[in-house]
């Protein structure tokens, strides 16, 4: 079986010289609750994996987003986050709109390039946010 392709953005304040990171805090589900991550979520069946992240974002976050290059992972090009997700992430940044955490999340915060890592995120998404840090 193969795995399910999730897509997310790394929301930064500027693609060229991105100097702050915005993360997401789960609410749900449970096992989730007040880990952080990169917004975003499952392409459907008839999506392109880049519209299915602008609408993710759009009913995630209430905003439209700018994507900006693909962060190539290293696992045929996608980021593995467990036996049956991979994910494939780019960076973005904002076009319209305040993000606020309207589905899933219960806290949004924008992190300084040197707290990155400051937050418990996720355990698949901890050696991606090193990586982006590291570029």
């Amino acid at each position: 079986m193969s795995p399910v392709l999730v897509v997310a953005a790394a929301i930064v304040d500027d693609l060229d010289r991105p100097d702050e990171l915005l993360a997401a805090r789960r609410a749900t589900p449970a096992s989730l609750a007040g880990r952080w991550e990169f917004p975003g979520g499952k392409v459907d069946g008839d999506e392109t994996p880049e519209a299915a992240l602008h609408r993710e974002i759009r009913e995630e976050l209430g905003v439209r987003i700018a994507l900006g290059a693909e962060v190539v992972g290293p696992d045929e090009g996608m980021w593995r986050l467990s036996e049956k997700y991979v994910m494939r992430l780019w960076w973005a940044e904002l076009v319209a709109g305040v993000p606020e955490p309207l589905v899933e999340h219960d806290a949004l915060r924008w992190l300084p390039r040197s707290r990155w890592l400051d937050v418990p995120w996720l355990d698949a998404d901890v050696r991606i946010v090193e990586h982006l840090d590291g570029l």
